[in-house]
């Protein structure tokens, strides 16, 4: 008996080191990605995965990581109006969206998500794309570390240079380039309410070619984003630079 519960004692001592390894581990990653800037992400990784599995090319992977001062204060804009609006005020997690997304969801409606922009920025950096309560766990618990551990500025900055915008197409910096032939910092609103059509699918959907449905939704971010006030909506995250 004796031995039995020393063996016991160890599997729980091993269990709690694992626990606390895996934590300090989380915490290093965030903090890291807190000043540097991520070389890609497992999102990245796992579309190169799928292509090849499937027998397909590999995308080619356009991405260029840029400062938020690098781009232009439209684009925060267009994605808060089309994603997030309530982003400078919640702590990670928009509980009303959330909470309507389950009833529509439940009711057989056309499948929606509640994801606020920093539990996207949490899913595309550091997990897999897939649907378990285990994979939703973990996004919960990397989305509480970049809000303690980044603050709003730097998961908006994360969030415009990892998001895919067309295939194999991630950041802003990126798809100015291929969509528009100059950089993320000289667009205008409609270019980036454009981008941010195209957010829901941007495999389905092409800022290249906007469709009939992309062009009516560009028109409606445009909107949204002039009756929050313009880029004053979102002043506390512009770099001082930009803030006029």
């Amino acid at each position: 008996m004796a031995k039995k519960r020393l063996g016991l004692k160890q599997i729980r001592l091993l269990f709690v080191k694992l626990v606390l390894s895996l934590f300090l581990l989380s915490v290093v990653w965030v903090l890291l990605y807190r000043w540097v800037s991520p070389p890609a992400t497992l999102h990245m990784i796992q579309r190169r995965a799928e292509a090849g599995a499937a027998g397909k090319p590999e995308p080619e992977i356009k991405y260029t990581f840029v400062s938020l001062k690098d781009m232009s204060p439209q684009l925060p804009l267009a994605v808060v109006a089309s994603e997030d609006q309530l982003f400078l005020l919640h702590h990670g997690f928009d509980f009303d969206a959330i909470w309507d997304a389950f009833k529509r969801n439940q009711k057989g409606e056309k499948i929606r998500g509640g994801s606020t922009i920093s539990q996207q920025v949490a899913k595309n950096v550091f997990l897999w794309h897939g649907r378990s309560y285990v994979r939703k766990a973990v996004e919960a618990y990397f989305t509480m570390l970049i809000e303690l551990l980044w603050g709003k500025e730097r998961i908006m900055e994360v969030y415009l240079n990892i998001a895919e915008m067309g295939d194999g197409v991630f950041g802003v910096e990126a798809a100015s380039q291929t969509y528009f032939n100059k950089p993320a910092k000289d667009l205008g609103r409609q270019q980036a309410a454009l981008l941010a059509a195209v957010l829901p699918n941007p495999i389905r959907f092409s800022a290249k070619r906007p469709s009939g449905y992309v062009r009516t939704r560009r028109a409606r971010i445009a909107r949204a984003m002039s009756r929050l006030g313009g880029t004053t909506y979102i002043q506390e995250i512009l770099p001082e630079e930009d803030e006029n």
